[in-house]
Formats: C-alpha cells, structure tokens, sequence
C-alpha cells in the first residue's frame, strides 16, 4: 500500500484535482477545500504511516495476562483480536481512507469506505491503489471496499446494517458525526476535531501559553487538537493580554472575547456571538477568550463545553498541573506542551487515524489497538 501511494501519486493528485475544479464550482466552503486538497507533502506522510504500520508487530499476536481473573488449576490470558467489519464515513479528508485501511489490514479487519461527494474522484484513485496492493499481497481485494457517495441515503443504509458492520467511525465536522451518532444501529466510535480549551494560570507565562496556541494549529489540513478557547484568569495583566493578543493577530487569527473582554479591549477583541458558541468549533484561526475567577471554574467550564478530547493547561505550579489532570474529563490533558496532532508522529509513536472523545470503546489516539477486542481464554489440564 505504501508503495503503490508513493508510485502513484501523479494519479492521486490528478484525481484530486478534478475534484478541486468540480468544488469550487459549486462554492464548497474553504474548510472542506482546505482538507479536501492533496499535495505531494500529505501523501508522504501517508506513505510513511503505511510503511511503519508494516513495521510494526503483530497487534493480533499479543497476549495479555489477567491476574485479577483466577480459575483453579487453569491458566487465564486474553487475547486481542480483530473486531471483524469496520466503515469509515469521512468528509473530504481522501488521505484517511489510505490510512484506516493499513491499520484496518494490520489488525484483521475488512473496511468500507464512505467519503463526501466531493472528494470522488480521489477516493477512488486511492481505493484502486489500495485494492492492487492487495491483490498483489495476495490478499482479496474486498478487504476494503469503497461505495458510492453520491446518494445521501446511503449513510442511513450503512451504518444500520448492525448484523454485518462491527464499528462505524465518522470522521469530519460535527454535523457528521451527529448524524451518524442518530441513526446508527452498529457501535460508533465519536470522534472529534477543534474547541480544546487552555487554561492560562497567572502562574504560567507568556511565552507558553503563546507557544501552545500557535503549535496546536499546525495540525494541518484539519485543526483536530487546534486550541480554539482560551480561559484566563482575571489576575492576569493587561499588558501581558495585550501582548499575546497582538502576536496572534499578527499571525492572521481572529480573536474573539466575552462580554466583559470585549468591553474592556474592543480595539482588539470581537464579542463573542452567544453562549452556545463555547461548546461548538470554529474550525478555522478564530479564538474566543474568556475570563474566568481561577483554576476550579476553569475545569468546570471546560467539563462543560469542550469538545472533551484534549484540553490544555499553562502552568508553573505542580499542584493545579495535578488538580488540571485529575479534573478534566477530557480524554487527553496537555500540561505545557503542545497539543499538536500528529497523525504519524516520531518513530516509535502509534500511528492514529484520529481523535476519540467517548468513554465507550476506546477514548483518545484512535491507533492499532482500538481496532481490536480482547477475547479471554481460560487453559485447563482436564483434571477434574
């Protein structure tokens, strides 16, 4: 898969560009170009995530000991194990078929793929490829399969075939994922992309807190752990606001600020629009601040509006670093560290499709290991 990604991509590209020309003609928004473009670059990294998963062990082959579970003159293990059919149901995004088919191949299972409409053209170019690299692994070509995003209707039909589909995940805005959370009548894994919140602490410095917003939007092409909220707390001085503010609105972003922010800078923040807007993402360089009285009503609010996959704290303290850590909800905290996404990180690192924030089958890094489920064995000798 890794080399036929590499070795054709002029094809990937090509494909991609009609859908880009058939986009913009019909005034697709700028998100949705912005993930639905492909270069050279992205599928390097795609290349790369498919050649490490091949790397990698057999996640299939590991057995786990139980030691809580005892049977009397028996051996108790588990073991992982494929979870059999899985669907994609992405939006734009071509890349992300390429990579959940190597972890999908990696661990067992079968994919179907579900793109958008706009991106057809790209998704079947990949899908060939894939099928090919299959078929020459002598594997069958079925393993994954891409069907048609014409029909609207269709994600109905597919994630409701419980019987058949082991998992579905989608992958895309919001809207998407809510929908296929409604109708589905197989097991969903949420995903979820933009509105991480950072707590700034008076303790913190400035240099961090500006340091973690910049990084975290480099996740390119779609803003999964892109801080889109920042929390600060009313000790902090208005010079130092004023300085992180400025550097920001010199790298292009839009800041946005509650009422009593807003009044108090309007030469630099715009109000934000209304409370519903906190629990939603923006999805693009716009960040709304609030001011808030400290650490508890920090983790309070975030509890209630982040998106609930990575959350942030700059800090010098290590006990509101312990109080931040224990009490978010939040999937993944970041304590003075970017939250940049990687989807291929360093080596050594799991590869991840994305971002789960449900306390369901797996939360977090959506890798090799939450594609599969554990089956426990129980060994005996026979003797009664």
């Amino acid at each position: 898969m890794a080399e036929g990604v590499l070795k054709r991509q002029d094809d990937i590209l090509e494909a991609n560009t009609l859908d880009l020309e058939a986009s913009r003609e019909m005034a697709v928004p700028d998100l949705i170009l912005d993930w639905l473009k492909l270069t050279p670059e992205r599928l390097q990294i795609v290349g790369r995530a498919l050649q490490r998963l091949s790397e990698t062990s057999d996640p299939i082959q590991q057995v786990l000991n139980i030691p809580s579970y005892q049977v009397d003159q028996c051996q108790t293990y588990c073991q992982l194990m494929p979870l059999g059919v899985i669907a994609l149901i992405y939006e734009a995004l071509p890349e992300l078929g390429a990579i959940a088919a190597g972890l999908c191949i990696r661990t067992g299972n079968s994919l179907i793929l579900r793109g958008s409409p706009e991106a057809s053209h790209s998704n079947q170019a990949i899908a060939h490829i894939l099928q090919s690299a299959l078929e020459d692994a002598a594997l069958p070509i079925d393993c994954v399969q891409l069907v048609p995003s014409e029909q609207g209707d269709l994600i109905r039909e597919l994630v409701t075939q419980d019987q058949y589909i082991n998992l579905v995940i989608p992958y895309g805005r919001p809207q998407l994922v809510q929908q296929v959370m409604r109708q589905a009548t197989a097991p969903v894994l949420q995903t979820a992309i933009g509105n991480c919140y950072l707590y700034w602490s008076p303790t913190g410095s400035l240099d961090i807190a500006r340091w973690m917003i910049l990084d975290s939007h480099k996740s390119e092409p779609e803003p999964v752990n892109a801080i889109e909220k920042v929390l600060i707390s009313r000790h902090h001085s208005p010079t130092s606001l004023t300085m992180l503010w400025n550097s920001l609105k010199e790298q292009g972003f839009e800041l946005r600020g509650d009422a009593i922010l807003a009044a108090e800078f309007p030469e630099i923040l715009t109000s934000a629009a209304n409370q519903a807007d906190w629990g939603q993402p923006s999805l693009n360089r716009a960040i709304a601040f609030k001011s808030v009285d400290g650490l508890d009503t920090a983790i309070t609010w975030i509890n209630q509006y982040s998106s609930g996959h990575a959350d942030c704290l700059a800090t010098e303290s290590y006990q509101e670093s312990r109080q931040f850590a224990l009490g978010i909800n939040s999937a993944m905290t970041y304590i003075n560290a970017t939250p940049r996404f990687y989807r291929s990180p360093r080596r050594g690192s799991a590869v991840a499709l994305g971002m789960s924030n449900q306390k369901g089958h797996r939360r977090g890094l959506i890798s090799l290991e939450t594609l599969t489920t554990v089956k426990h064995i129980v060994q005996g000798n026979g003797i009664v």
